[in-house]
């Protein structure tokens, strides 16, 4: 019987080197005439990216981490001939230093619940019958067979399920607007423009599983009576594209997708659509209009595409992540996948836990965890022992939540309740050297940057409110700042004409509500409390900490700081252009940035 290894070849584990860790391996396995006792598996990605290269040895589904190309020595003499585990290649745990042998054990795991990305990391992305093998299409089967589209429409409603891409809306009902349309022509689009920074939970699943993409698509294209889709991707994801390229190529081999589906009147064609990387393309009439060809700007709603969409015809629209769920409901039932999550928040969600955490990657998790479980359960933690500050979840356009927020219940109307969104799903952790101003002033600058300029009041709004964060950032802040932020925050929640615009200003009034004293110390006392705005930082040398060390001194890129080997130094403020390098450096805790 010939033993799988699976070489996680996702872009995180590409980009640390995963491709030479993959070639070394079968150019050894060639030279020990063990090539037929072991096939390479190229998977998608396995959600522990800060691990990668990722390794596992099947059947025992050992787990090797952060692998190299001189570790396959190794791996092949202890584990694939002598059955031994190498045990300086298996996950640690940052807090405990427990080593894990296998990936189910690993905290990382654990409290997940992995539905859309359950193929993910376990096999062939490349290969259909890998995806058959796990149960492919049978749900498409399924609902061909024993489901009119009305049936078909009734079970994703009877299932729960919210648009995974943002809003939330019930996917049944947006399903139900656009079958109830009339037109000779509808459409399917799937909004894989994930613009959030730090957000990669679409280009996982189009990397790792791209069939369950198509199969969701399929039967949504069923359901409303549409027998054409476009897949809307970012250029900036080749891998992605490639892999979604070469699934449709076998999809329209095997008779999925095409004329006469399964033997059917149903007939559906596939199209990828590369992006440019506008962020405002996420908004999905924007996205509609770059399709078509045109500059991507959101247009006025109603009528919303449901009624008129791409080219004036009936047209849905939900992201990767939702249509990767609707295999799942049709094949283990639409009240099976009910009992999963909270009363209004159903089933699973992905998140990329980014920041200062221990295990940075994707989780995904049922509705109803708690952003406490997120963080130190799966997450591991705050890095080097540090206090937890803030998250920020929903992307540049979500909020800020302090620790008393860290037992939330995560589902989508807790998180509006409390100030953010779950949005598309990027989750970023904040310790205590995080300054909130300086955070809301960085988000801010994104979405400004990423206006599309049509409507005024974000063009103009998001603009005037940078130029305030960023004089408060500076030490020029006044005391009437803070009304005025305000004020044009609601004004630009009210009025802008798409999603970009009317959530930008979160960021900027989460922390204004749990962070306020961090403005009041930027406009009041001159003084940045994480030491992070440099306008707001005066570099001192604290002499009784100083050792002479001349370390600082060294590292000081001006020259702002002198003194004599094995005596105190000092810092010239007036030369001195507060880049921090010698707090990097010193290991003695001398040097003050108050």
């Amino acid at each position: 019987m010939t033993r799988r290894i699976l070489i996680c070849s996702g872009t995180g584990c590409v980009s640390s080197g995963a491709k030479a860790v993959s070639h070394v391996l079968a150019e050894k396995l060639q030279a020990k005439g063990m090539s037929e006792k072991f096939e390479i598996i190229k998977t998608g990605c396995h959600g522990f990216c800060e691990q990668g290269p990722i390794v596992i040895v099947e059947p025992e589904e050992i787990f090797y981490c952060r692998v190299e190309e001189g570790d396959i020595d190794e791996i092949l003499d202890s584990t694939l001939e002598k059955g031994q585990i190498v045990e300086r290649l298996l996950f640690k745990d940052p807090n405990t230093k427990e080593a894990f042998n296998t990936f189910h054990d690993i905290p990382f795991y654990k409290k997940q619940m992995r539905l859309s990305l359950k193929n993910c990391g376990h096999m062939n992305p490349e290969n259909i019958d890998e995806y058959l093998e796990n149960k492919g299409y049978s749900a498409l089967e399924k609902v061909l067979k024993d489901f009119s589209q009305v049936k078909t429409i009734e079970e994703v409603k009877a299932s729960g399920l919210r648009g995974r891409g943002g809003g939330g809306f019930p996917t049944g009902l947006k399903w139900e607007f656009t079958y109830k349309s009339q037109s000779d022509k509808k459409y399917v689009v799937c909004n894989a423009d994930e613009g959030d920074p730090g957000a990669f939970m679409d280009r996982s699943i189009l990397e790792g599983d791209p069939h369950a993409l198509i199969e969701g698509m399929l039967i949504c294209g069923y359901a409303i009576g549409a027998d054409e889709g476009y897949v809307y991707v970012r250029a900036e994801y080749p891998l992605a594209i490639n892999r979604l390229e070469i699934a449709i190529a076998q999809a329209e081999e095997r008779g999925y997708l095409g004329d006469n589906i399964l033997g059917t009147d149903f007939s559906f064609k596939l199209k990828i659509k590369a992006g440019a990387g506008a962020f405002v393309c996420g908004e999905e009439t924007a996205l509609l209009t770059s399709i078509e060809g045109n500059r991507g700007m959101p247009r006025v709603r109603p009528p919303f595409p449901a009624v008129k969409g791409l080219w004036d015809k009936p047209t849905n629209i939900n992201n990767v992540e939702t249509f990767a769920n609707i295999p799942v409901i049709f094949r283990e039932g639409a009240k099976w996948y009910s009992k999963i999550g909270t009363e209004k928040s159903k089933g699973t969600k992905v998140f990329a836990l980014t920041g200062k955490v221990n295990n940075t990657g994707l989780a995904e998790v049922p509705m109803g965890i708690t952003m406490r479980e997120i963080i130190f359960d799966i997450a591991g933690g705050i890095k080097d022992g540090k206090e937890f500050k803030a998250v920020q979840i929903g992307g540049p356009s979500g909020g800020c939540l302090p620790p008393e927020k860290l037992d939330l219940s995560i589902d989508y109307d807790s998180l509006i309740e409390a100030g953010a969104m779950m949005g598309s799903g990027g989750l970023v952790v904040m310790d205590q050297d995080t300054c909130m101003v300086d955070l809301a002033r960085f988000f801010l600058s994104f979405t400004q940057k990423e206006s599309c300029g049509k409507c005024t009041p974000c063009r103009e709004g998001t603009k005037r409110m940078l130029e305030i964060l960023n004089r408060i950032t500076e030490g020029e802040g006044k005391p009437t700042d803070i009304d005025t932020l305000k004020s044009l925050a609601k004004t630009i929640k009210s009025t802008s004409l798409c999603g970009l615009g009317q959530t930008a200003p979160n960021p900027v009034l989460s922390t204004l509500n749990y962070f306020y004293d961090e403005y009041e110390a930027h406009i009041e006392h001159k003084r940045c409390p994480a030491g992070v705005c440099p306008e707001l930082l005066s570099f001192s040398i604290v002499e009784d900490n100083c050792k002479g060390c001349t370390v600082c001194k060294k590292a000081c890129p001006v020259e702002a700081i002198s003194g004599e080997v094995k005596k105190p130094h000092t810092i010239d403020p007036v030369t001195c252009i507060k880049c921090g390098a010698c707090v990097e450096k010193c290991k003695f805790n001398a040097i003050s940035k108050g």
